[in-house]
């Protein structure tokens, strides 16, 4: 209570300054997030997955080393590890084993060191992998069918004449699952944390060794029947769940707990995590998106929303390294990382940057003077962004398809389009545009859908997104006729929607759907279709076979009133070609029904928009993001930060704005108002800023 009433005195000696700027200095606002955050705004996940091929483990860790490693990092909260893949725990357990060539308990050192200090600890545990117990108990290793080992894919780099295929997977059940709890329990009894942070829960791999065997057995489930196994593979990951909580709950209430994997990036067999929601156990969310090496710099905008409307913190997780985890000697550019943590807090996330201890257990000074410089600017602007709810008038369903999910994403964020997911947003009363995907809804949300389209909401469906079962999920004014019968097509826009579009036949990477519009169905994109499928025996030229001069029965794109159908997947055709013109076109259409964007921001396709509501401040902030990944090689990377000149903004809010002004540079803005909406014109900026709009 103390500390809160010297902070509101504090606040209420804030005042403008004689040029014309807020104070936003980085005191206050490190004291407003430091009253508000339990979670901690910078974070470092340390990892060390360190082999017992190794000596000497932790010779060189200092005390004082590896505070100042944390000081020049602006680090106030940290994971660190317990138990790491390899199996060794890096403290004096009486359950687990120690790492054979540690003598010291480093973890209990390390806690000590961040309390001195006020950085926040949470403790690594891994899971999935444990190498020294794979090896001594080989009846835990997970089994496919076929009796196999499951392993971790991908180790590249290794010789073409060795076999090592990484880590064998172990599914926390039986016994396995009953060492684990002893272990946690011993953990968070002894010691002095804030956070358990479990690695590798994976539950998309179902396991057929001879435990899992008995136990479906005993449970009456036929194991070649899938779906009941991989229920039971659910049920048992919940229980897992349940326990581990209960246990951490037990010691340390105050304690976040998060299980890796629950919140995965995901492919087609990983989604148990949204269709079971087992992200729903965590007490925090944290998604692990290193875009240089995994994913790519449109996936986190996406998983931000919607895990934020779910009410929980979120973490965002990128790394230090240039390409991804396990890196020695890997570095990303600190404008890259700056460029990162400012993305981070635009989306209303902490931030956690992943680095790698030495085996020495000495900290790497070159790498907390890069992160420093990203956090030192984080500190200027994460009070204008963490915890923040996003406020959209478009909204996209995620589906399970994340080809179409990442090219519709990639679509919106580059035509700066602010959007909110609606999954998992309860209230759906802010949205005017949803836009489905060509992978369309799950069945549990049909009626959430339907209610949408009652009170006059308007759609944007692509492809198979508008049926299920081969039946329509919602009325796109044409009857569903079959698959298409060539391999690519053509479509040639009418007038409505044809700005900055060639008016010449363009070609479709992937067909459309056969639909017959109906009578009063407005057709806004006929389509061509070509002379002939090309194959070995049948071709014309070096690629695709030209189109035919007459328009086919079946169109491209129609509209029905407050809902427009693309007949084609441009979505995921966008994430695999990238077709500029695929992305106007639905820019053109999605505008036939924007009648009113809480923001729009005028920039290239790189930058980035989205807009916060913080409620209990009395204010809206709007983040734009500008900088252009470059693909060398494998890898993403953020080197060149352009300065952008009168980059024009536009809002349209509800509440009467008092006064704006930019962040983190306290530029107060003059509030113009046209038509009722407030428009701005932001001189130059380079990066990142951000407009703050009290009412």
């Amino acid at each position: 209570m103390k500390r809160q009433l010297l902070y509101f005195i504090f606040l209420s000696f804030i005042s403008f300054s004689c040029n014309n700027r807020l104070d936003t200095s980085t005191e206050r606002i490190e004291l407003e997030r430091e009253l508000e955050n339990t979670e901690g705004t910078r974070q470092v996940h340390l990892d060390f997955h360190t082999s017992e091929h190794i000596e000497d483990i932790g010779a060189k860790f200092n005390k004082k080393q590896f505070q100042e490693a944390l000081k020049a990092g602006h680090v106030n909260a940290i994971n660190i590890f317990a138990k790491g893949h390899h199996g060794w725990s890096y403290y004096d357990t009486k359950i687990g084993k120690m790492h054979p060539h540690l003598d010291f308990d480093l973890m209990k050192a390390q806690i000590e060191a961040c309390r001195e200090i006020g950085v926040k600890v949470k403790i690594y545990f891994t899971v999935g992998y444990s190498d020294w117990e794979a090896k001594a108990h080989p009846e835990w290793v997970q089994k496919n069918k076929s009796g196999s080992s499951l392993y971790l894919e991908g180790i590249k780099g290794l010789g073409p004449d060795d076999t090592f295929q990484g880590w064998e997977y172990l599914e926390p059940f039986g016994e396995y699952a009953e060492n684990i709890y002893a272990q946690v329990e011993e953990l968070v009894k002894n010691y002095d944390i804030d956070g358990v942070w479990f690695d590798i829960l994976n539950t998309w791999r179902v396991n057929y060794n001879v435990q899992a065997r008995a136990d479906y057995k005993a449970n009456g489930i036929d194991i070649e029947d899938e779906d009941a196994v991989y229920k039971r593979t659910i049920e048992k990951y919940e229980i897992f769940y349940k326990k581990t909580l209960a246990i951490v709950k037990q010691y340390r209430p105050e304690a976040s707990v998060f299980w890796n994997g629950t919140t995965a990036e995901f492919n087609s067999k990983m989604l148990s995590d949204f269709r079971y929601d087992m992200f729903r156990f965590n007490t925090k969310l944290d998604l692990e998106d290193l875009p240089t090496a995994w994913f790519g710099y449109d996936v986190f905008p996406w998983r931000s929303k919607y895990f934020s409307n779910i009410g929980k913190d979120i973490v965002a997780m990128s790394g230090k390294f240039h390409t991804a985890w396990g890196e020695f000697g890997g570095f990303k550019s600190k404008e890259a990382l700056r460029y990162e943590v400012a993305s981070m807090v635009a989306y209303g996330a902490n931030i956690n940057i992943g680095d790698q201890l030495h085996p020495s257990g000495e900290m790497d000074m070159g790498t907390y003077k890069n992160i420093g410089y990203a956090f030192e600017y984080a500190k200027k602007i994460e009070s204008y962004g963490i915890g923040g709810k996003h406020k959209a008038t478009t909204g996209l369903y995620v589906g399970g398809n994340k080809p179409a999910l990442e090219g519709m994403v990639a679509m919106l964020v580059q035509n700066q389009i602010n959007f909110n997911v609606v999954n998992t947003l309860k209230d759906w009363s802010d949205i005017e545009v949803l836009v489905l995907t060509s992978d369309g809804i799950l069945k549990r949300d049909q009626k959430r859908l339907d209610a949408f389209i009652e009170r006059g909401g308007k759609v944007i469906a692509l492809g198979k997104g508008a049926f299920r079962d081969g039946k329509p999920i919602l009325d796109i004014g044409a009857d569903y006729i079959g698959e298409a019968t060539y391999d690519v097509d053509y479509t040639l826009v009418n007038d409505t929607i044809a700005a900055n579009v060639v008016r010449s036949p363009y070609l479709n990477y992937s067909p459309a759907l056969r639909v017959a519009p109906s009578k009063d169905t407005e057709i806004l994109a006929r389509l061509r279709e070509p002379y002939f499928s090309r194959t070995l025996s049948h071709f014309s030229s070096h690629k695709n076979t030209p189109f035919t001069l007459e328009d086919a029965k079946h169109p491209a794109i129609i509209r029905n009133g407050n809902i427009i159908y693309f007949a084609h997947d441009i979505d995921k055709q966008f994430k695999e070609w990238g077709a500029q013109i695929q992305r106007d076109v639905f820019y053109n259409a999605f505008n036939l029904f924007r009648t009113k964007a809480f923001i729009k921001a005028e920039m290239p396709s790189m930058g980035r928009v989205n807009l916060l509501h913080q409620p209990e401040k009395n204010r809206y902030v709007s983040h734009l993001l500008y900088a252009s990944p470059i693909q060398r090689g494998a890898i993403q990377v953020i080197e060149d930060m352009p300065l952008l000149l009168n980059t024009e903004v536009i809002f349209n809010l509800e509440e009467t704005i008092k006064r704006a002004y930019l962040v983190p540079s306290g530029e107060v803005l003059e509030i113009t108002k046209t038509d009722n909406k407030l428009k701005f014109i932001i001189p130059k900026f380079q990066m990142h800023t951000a407009i703050v709009l009290e009412y």
